[in-house]
Formats: structure tokens, sequence, C-alpha cells
């Protein structure tokens, strides 16, 4: 596994903004799996009605054999995340019964990694979705990797789930979250070129507290950071320069 990322993160977060359909997702998701250069990237979401569907690299005989034999009772990934709302690590599951030691040895045979982070996701009415990061390496490897990455994984995770909820049917779309006073002053200073110790000089605060607004601003906007906050803010409106 590389420790540097070859491309840039921000034009795979626009493609994923500018997303329309499902097709597009699906397109987004395997430039984010090459970005962290990992064997597979998943989002797999579960309606209120049961209904499923997923978007990611793993084998389309893989996704086809899972829907046939129904693995979403059993599967520890789904069963262990459904009520957690933390990130977890699939070593935290549980993984010792008969018939999930079977669903993993076939999914091993169909080229699931033995590695994998999955983020729990819900919807406003009921749906429940994760996403998730496979990879074959050792535990040493993976668990540098998600030292390293799980920020921007939660992010992303949050973010795409949004935009899969929005080509749900009959889905009202959620307001944006409205930016502080000092946070659009923040970002506006930022677009403008300024540095953070200037904007902070400029404001009258500490860098310490400009980093809370940054920070506030960057989750309300669901950016990957303050440079994707500040082209978000643009895009929306909600700052001019």
């Amino acid at each position: 596994m590389n420790v540097a990322p070859p491309r840039r993160l921000e034009p795979i977060l626009t493609s994923l903004e500018e997303a329309r359909d499902r097709d597009d997702l699906q397109a987004v998701i395997v430039d984010f799996r090459d970005y962290f250069r990992i064997d597979h990237l998943v989002y797999h979401w579960v309606s209120a009605d049961g209904d499923q569907y997923g978007c990611g690299t793993y084998a389309p005989e893989w996704v086809a054999r899972y829907l046939e034999k129904d693995y979403l009772r059993i599967d520890p990934v789904i069963q262990g995340c459904y009520q957690r709302f933390h990130p977890v690590d699939w070593k935290r599951l549980d993984w010792s019964g008969k018939a999930v030691r079977h669903f993993a040895e076939e999914a091993r045979a169909y080229g699931i990694g033995n590695q994998g982070f999955s983020v729990p996701l819900r919807g406003p009415n009921g749906q429940f979705a994760l996403f998730t990061a496979n990879h074959s390496c050792p535990d040493a490897e993976w668990q540098a990797f998600t030292e390293r990455h799980r920020r921007h994984l939660i992010l992303i995770a949050h973010y795409f789930n949004q935009k899969a909820l929005e080509f749900e049917p009959d889905r009202t779309a959620e307001a944006p979250r409205a930016l502080s006073p000092r946070e659009v002053d923040a970002l506006t200073l930022l677009a403008l070129g300024y540095g953070r110790a200037q904007v902070a000089q400029t404001l009258s605060i500490s860098e310490h507290t400009l980093r809370v607004y940054i920070e506030s601003a960057r989750f309300k906007l669901g950016a990957i950071n303050t440079v994707h906050a500040v082209a978000r803010a643009l895009s929306r409106g909600m700052i001019v320069i």
C-alpha cells in the first residue's frame, strides 16, 4: 500500500458534488478507490423498506452472490455496524459463528480483502448505509492507513450518503446549514488569499479560535479540507469576493 495518494482529492470531491445519478456515483467511488490506492471502496445502502442499493468496486459476481444468498442476514459488517454510530475496524466485529466463517471464506474467494473499515450512516427516514474501505494487507499496514486517512474517509462517507439520498424517490431536499457571521468572515478572507495568521489578526482573534471557526464551517459544508470548504461556500453564494 503506497503512503502518498497520487492524485489530488479536490477534483474528485467536485465530481461527487456534481453527481446527478447513481451511475455518476459509481464513477466517483472508483476514483476515490484509486486515490486511496486500496483494493475496494463500497457504499451499501438499505432503505427503510429493506431494498438494497450499492455502488463500489467489488466484483459483480460477488454482489450477485451476496444478493442471491441474502447474506445481509448474516454479514457481520452489517450486523455489527447497525447498532453503531462510529466507524469500526472489521477486526473488532464477531466473525466466530460457523455461518459467518463460511461467509468470510467465500468473500475472500471473490477477492474481498482481509482488512476493512466501515462507517455507519443513517438517513432521515430510517435508511441505513455503510461506507467501506477494504484491502488485503498485514494488520500493521492497515492500522497505519486508517490512522492516516480516517478523517477523510468519514467525511467522504457522510457526503456520499447525502448525495445518494438525493436520488431516493420522493425525498425532499434538506436546507443547507447556515454559516455564522464569523465563519463567513474567516472563509471570505481565506478566499481572498489571506494566510491564517493574517485572518486571525484581521478578525482580532487567536489562531486557535480561528481554527475552531474554520473547522465548524468545514463540517457544516461537508468539506474534506479548508480549500474545499472555501470552494463550496463560494459555489453556494454563502461568501462573496
